[in-house]
């Protein structure tokens, strides 16, 4: 696993980083990234035996997933292909770090989520109260490339033993929810990886 910095330099990740405690998806802020997304961790976390878990880091993920298709895509239809760039382009990331979960997700842009007040009237806008009633806590973090890492960190209530065989989607992703552009692809895997590395130097 590789990426690379705000100058272009190599940035290779640790061993421990091949281990299946990390994986990653990019897709296209349209709204079928959220049941993509969803897919996608359901299908990760029953790979690493924690679906347990998996209703809420659903629903963690879902709401930080929607937050980013806000930011930067298109939140209320499904674009024409030619209507897609490089700018809606997210990352989703799950890892485990001892007996915590972390729901990690990258978006291009730089204004902040905000803690809606709402009553009991009000429609929508509970997203990060969903999040902070279910997680232990949440951030966001600001990798160099740009752009915003929202994430969130669930217990396990236990450490959990690897697994050997390499994770695979069980479905194919539709082609709509495919990013277009490489190059901002990988700054997501960059964005992404800084935030891994950010997580050891922590640890240390």
């Amino acid at each position: 696993m590789s990426a690379h910095d705000a100058e272009g330099r190599a940035m290779t990740a640790p061993a421990d980083l091949e281990s299946p405690y990390a994986n990653s998806i990019t897709l296209v802020a349209v709204p079928t990234a959220v049941p993509v997304a969803r897919m996608f961790v359901r299908a990760l976390l029953e790979h690493w035996g924690v679906a347990e878990v998996a209703d809420e880091v659903m629903l963690v993920t879902s709401e930080l997933v929607g937050n980013a298709v806000k930011a930067v895509g298109f939140a209320d239809r499904a674009p024409m292909t030619w209507e897609i760039t490089a700018r809606h382009v997210i990352g989703v990331q799950l890892r485990i770090v001892d007996a915590h979960l972390y729901a990690e997700v990258w978006d291009g842009s730089a204004a902040l989520p905000r803690r809606q007040a709402v009553s009991l009237d009000t429609e929508g806008g509970r997203g990060l109260i969903l999040v902070e009633n279910v997680c232990e806590g949440w951030d966001v973090f600001r990798p160099d490339v740009g752009g915003k890492v929202v994430w969130a960190r669930l217990p396990l209530g236990r450490k959990v033993v690897p697994t050997v065989a390499k994770f695979v989607l069980p479905h194919r992703v539709p082609g709509a929810t495919s990013p277009p552009n490489e190059a901002v692809k990988g700054l997501a895997t960059a964005a992404l990886l800084q935030r891994v590395f950010d997580g050891l130097r922590a640890a240390r």
